[in-house]
């Protein structure tokens, strides 16, 4: 076991639960303010404000951001994938519901562990792991079937499918932060790469699909996007890698099968989204699937 990682105690818990609670919430603010600033439109914007907290902090912390360090070519090619998923993100939210995007979403877990056993010496996976991808992915299945239905009013097959790639995409984000000189270099470079990326390329986006963009700076728009660019993208993220330099990071995933099951209750509770039966049954299928692919990690740290 690392030595300086501690089990988790009762601060990194409720911190970890805030953080899903988070990140699940942010597909509901996202679509609640599409009437006053479109929807991928709302990723740059939330980018660039990200950006700039991220250069403050940097700058406060006397964190260098520009030296030469090999991590520019990967650092782009990490920068493009982020700007690809989340545009894949809100793009999707206009074809899928909220509840929906979020459980699509987090097949990424599971993707990156396939990743990483692929490309990063000591990351293979166990049995345990092996049966949680495959849980994981008949959950998707399941839930990316009911979007095809003939039978739904409204299909939701190409925000659910939106939301497949935007998972792909995470994971192969992931990937490459942990296989290339990126895993050498600070977390808050490695989030700068990528929020600037997004803060530059997700404008552009929007303006190529003929958004609207701003529509009305209302105080909800206002307060949205510092809830999106402030809190979940600068000051979670953070809080996420002050957690990661503290605690097992494999007990810490294990509490990411938490953020889809917040983000369908909020879809549900909030935007008044259907919740079927099979589709509950598919975002419970993910969770487990998360929670057996980190179970296996945490299995592995305990007896290295």
């Amino acid at each position: 076991m690392i030595a300086d990682r501690k089990a988790l105690d009762a601060t990194a818990v409720s911190l970890i639960t805030l953080l899903s609670f988070l990140w699940g919430l942010q597909q509901v603010v996202v679509k609640l303010t599409a009437p006053y600033v479109s929807l991928v439109m709302q990723g740059g914007i939330r980018s660039a404000l990200a950006t700039l907290l991220v250069l403050i902090w940097a700058r406060s912390r006397g964190i260098a951001l520009f030296q030469r360090d090999g991590t520019l070519t990967p650092g782009l090619v990490a920068g493009v994938l982020f700007s690809a998923e989340f545009a894949f993100i809100y793009a999707g939210l206009a074809h899928t519901a909220a509840s929906r995007m979020v459980v699509f979403l987090y097949l990424a877990p599971p993707l990156t562990a396939l990743g990483l056993a692929l490309f990063v010496p000591g990351e293979r996976l166990n049995a345990r792991q092996w049966s949680g991808v495959l849980v994981a992915f008949v959950g998707i299945v399941l839930a990316f079937s009911e979007g095809l239905s003939a039978t739904r009013l409204s299909s939701t097959w190409l925000g659910d499918l939106f939301g497949v790639c935007a998972a792909f995409l995470w994971a192969a984000c992931t990937v490459i932060v942990r296989a290339t000189a990126l895993a050498r270099a600070t977390a808050t470079k490695t989030l700068f790469y990528q929020l600037a990326l997004a803060a530059l390329a997700l404008p552009v986006v929007s303006m190529l699909m003929n958004e609207s963009g701003v529509s009305a700076v209302t105080p909800w728009a206002v307060a949205s996007i510092v809830y999106q660019g402030a809190i979940v993208a600068f000051a979670s993220f953070l809080a996420w890698f002050w957690l990661l330099t503290r605690y097992l990071a494999a007990r810490l995933a294990v509490f990411s099968f938490l953020t889809p099951l917040f983000g369908m209750l909020a879809g549900v509770l909030i935007l008044s989204e259907p919740l079927t039966p099979s589709f509950a049954a598919a975002t419970a299928l993910v969770g487990c699937g998360i929670v057996l692919v980190n179970l296996g990690a945490v299995e592995r740290r305990q007896t290295s």
